[in-house]
């Protein structure tokens, strides 16, 4: 009877404060959309610069060859799996233009043919195997995209060289694309992250809303109540995993009205999403426990926040040192942060089309970890302020 009555009561506090609520729901749609907007509702296109030098050549029938140029169609023709482009040719006439806009980070790579490009080829056409085709490339090697733009170059360059040539290389590489990540534009593969990270919100209202009863005094009298640490939390935390459902569906129906495509059930990504409201809903209790004020709770629970974010794989990337193996998968530091399991889930369902048995240990390492923070939470908050 206590849990309903905390429940109900966080729900009436969690309407009246409607502006602290609406920003939470809204602040990963708002993402979602920025996102979509950063990459045009597709993939982003790279830059390249490409300073043509080539003369020419004159072929035996009398007609000429421009190797430059069918060089630079065929850059042009590399694309992702939907047809859009991948890179964007900028043509310049010196170096002096590639530096300026390299240093500007206007580009990503830039690439150079020689006078003698056509002419090389047609040695090389002929079995003359004393010349080689001359390619002068490079860029700012702490741009990010440098590495993607001069390696996607090169390979299609090294593609029409060897068509024309047929000179065929020694190796042949065959990618085999795993489910359908070939055919995901980068805005659908950034939306699992920021769907998770509408999750991640969810601890300043968990850590505000338990440091708010303290500050105002009113714990105090539902002590008087005899009012268990566990009724307390346990009305907050149901209230607050409702707040946090109805934000991973707002989340992702901003991302399917912007051109998003599930690849598995969406039920199955639902309670992903739930399973991890609690835990996440535990690290603000909490945080809450060492807050007296509502004010101090806001501060100290961006601490948490910065871990979930950066070292749980919702931005980017961020590979640790593997502690110890368990059923087959490598467990490191990053694996005891629940959205690490989150986010490796969704990207099973939403971009390889997995199911429900395909995520089971993600599932299980969630609901592990949601119990212990929250059994943390509420042992914390009996010995802090219960006593």
């Amino acid at each position: 009877m206590r849990f309903i009555i905390v429940f109900l009561k966080t729900c009436r506090e969690l309407t009246r404060d409607w502006l602290t609520t609406s920003l939470t729901l809204v602040f990963a749609p708002f993402f979602v959309f920025a996102y979509w907007l950063w990459t045009s509702g597709g993939s982003t296109s790279y830059n390249v610069l490409v300073l043509n030098e080539d003369r020419g050549a004159v072929l035996a029938d009398g007609s000429s060859l421009f190797a430059g140029e069918e060089a630079i169609r065929a850059i042009q023709t590399v694309q992702y799996a939907d047809g859009k482009p991948l890179l964007k040719v900028i043509r310049v006439t010196d170096r002096q233009e590639v530096e300026k806009t390299l240093r500007n980070r206007g580009a990503a790579a830039f690439i150079q043919f020689d006078q003698d490009f056509s002419r090389t080829l047609l040695a090389l056409q002929s079995g003359d195997a004393s010349v080689s085709a001359r390619i002068t490339f490079g860029g700012d090697l702490t741009n990010p995209y440098y590495t993607i733009g001069s390696v996607l170059s090169l390979g299609a360059v090294e593609s029409y060289i060897q068509q024309f040539t047929g000179m065929k290389p020694v190796l042949q590489y065959v990618e085999q694309p795993l489910g359908a990540s070939a055919a995901r534009t980068e805005f659908e593969n950034y939306t699992p992250g920021v769907i998770i990270f509408s999750v991640i919100m969810l601890i300043f209202p968990a850590a505000m809303i338990v440091a708010r009863e303290v500050e105002a005094g009113t714990l105090r009298r539902l002590q008087i109540t005899r009012m268990r640490a566990l009724d307390l939390l346990g009305g907050t935390t149901a209230a607050l995993v409702l707040v946090g459902i109805i934000s991973v569906l707002i989340t992702f129906a901003t991302a399917v009205a912007l051109g998003f495509h599930s690849q598995g059930p969406i039920w199955v990504a639902m309670l992903i999403g739930a399973v991890t409201s609690l835990s996440v809903v535990g690290l603000g209790m909490i945080t809450a426990c060492f807050s007296k004020t509502v004010s101090q709770a806001f501060v100290i629970a961006n601490f948490p926040l910065g871990v979930l974010m950066f070292f749980s794989g919702v931005i980017f990337p961020f590979p640790l040192p593997t502690l110890f193996t368990m059923a087959g998968h490598s467990i490191g530091l990053d694996d005891f942060l629940p959205p690490t399991h989150a986010v490796v889930a969704l990207n099973k369902i939403l971009t390889l089309g997995a199911g429900f048995q395909d995520v089971i240990f993600e599932l299980a390492a969630l609901l592990t970890l949601s119990l212990f923070y929250l059994g943390v939470g509420v042992w914390l908050f009996q010995r802090m302020h219960m006593k």
